[in-house]
């Protein structure tokens, strides 16, 4: 048996699909609160809507021990997506919370239930930056006196909760993500982005990041855990492009007005303050800051070549990914 937490998510619903079409006996947890539509929508976007119907589901949270052991009955694997993603100032505290004490708890249960192997998903974001130029590795050690932001502080605290676990004898694999392309969950992650791109961005930042398709990291996930290999980390990005390119290429798919000038560094700094002063009255989160507007206005590179010689794996061509996503999002979203 299978374990998915965050089964909810962008790369826990692309790996449900995955799981199942492969005919694994799979669980998949879910909060009381959760919206499964999105899930649904990337099972349609496989054309694969009666393998949805397949999932079973366990209502349960990280932060709910009794509720999670029970989720752990009969499991001899587990893949742990779940995972609280913000950039606001305001969730620091839920942040660790989430991410740090909810990967304790999915380890301790681990250890307790003798699981064979565990898949933890994190981020680039725990990785530290390159100090001279050169691409980003899993070789890049995390620097504790960088300005690092919540998000990155709670990302590299799970992971050091997964490398406890191994030296207790869990067999783990730790896999790092750049920013994800998937189909589905529109208004959240990176599927917000083409939702942006649609309505229209008058301005784009000025740096550029890492990209990877959804099924390549589904692919990775399952390959590393069906291999010998434990007690490695493993960063996943197919490509590195500036933030023009990519919205330039999402918006020449989905018929959007393609913005032509770049945000200044001022701008971006005035629009966070009217989102900040604006939160005081509609209550809604802000996702500018100066952690975010660094960011958007670096140009950060990524070496995801490790994972290739380990198994068996080569990376999509992300322009295809962009428009095989494209495509899925005039098929589905309304706006």
């Amino acid at each position: 048996m299978i374990l998915v937490t965050g089964g909810t998510g962008l790369v826990g619903s692309h790996l449900l699909y995955f799981l199942l079409k492969e005919n694994e006996t799979t669980r998949a947890i879910k909060r009381p609160d959760s919206n499964l539509h999105p899930v649904k929508q990337v099972f349609e976007s496989y054309n694969a809507i009666a393998l949805f119907d397949k999932i079973t589901w366990v209502t349960a949270d990280i932060l709910d021990v009794p509720a999670l052991e029970d989720a752990f009955i009969g499991v001899t694997q587990v893949y742990h997506c779940a995972a609280l993603l913000s950039f606001s100032e305001s969730d620091y505290h839920l942040l660790k919370k989430t991410n740090i004490e909810g990967t304790a708890n999915v380890v301790n249960l681990c250890i307790a239930n003798h699981i064979k192997k565990l898949c933890h998903v994190s981020s680039v974001a725990a990785l530290g930056a390159s100090i001279d130029g050169s691409s980003i590795s899993e070789e890049t050690h995390w620097n504790p006196e960088a300005d690092n932001n919540g998000y990155a502080i709670s990302k590299f605290g799970a992971e050091m909760e997964v490398w406890r676990g191994s030296q207790e004898e869990l067999n783990v694999i730790i896999v790092q993500p750049s920013v994800i392309i998937g189909a589905g969950h529109w208004h959240n992650v990176s599927g917000s982005l083409f939702s942006k791109v649609k309505k229209g961005i008058p301005k784009y930042p000025r740096g550029g990041t890492g990209f990877v398709d959804v099924k390549d990291v589904v692919k990775a996930l399952h390959l590393l855990m069906k291999s010998d290999i434990t007690n490695e980390s493993f960063l996943l990005s197919g490509a590195n492009l500036k933030y023009q390119e990519v919205i330039t290429q999402i918006a020449q798919n989905i018929g959007a007005k393609n913005p032509t000038t770049s945000a200044k560094d001022w701008q971006l700094k005035l629009l966070a303050f009217f989102q900040k002063t604006g939160s005081i009255f509609t209550g809604k989160k802000t996702s500018l800051n100066k952690e975010s507007i660094r960011s958007l206005q670096h140009i950060s590179e990524y070496d995801g070549s490790k994972i290739t010689i380990a198994v068996p794996f080569e990376y999509s061509n992300i322009d295809e990914t962009i428009k095989r996503v494209s495509t899925a999002f005039i098929a589905t979203k309304t706006l």
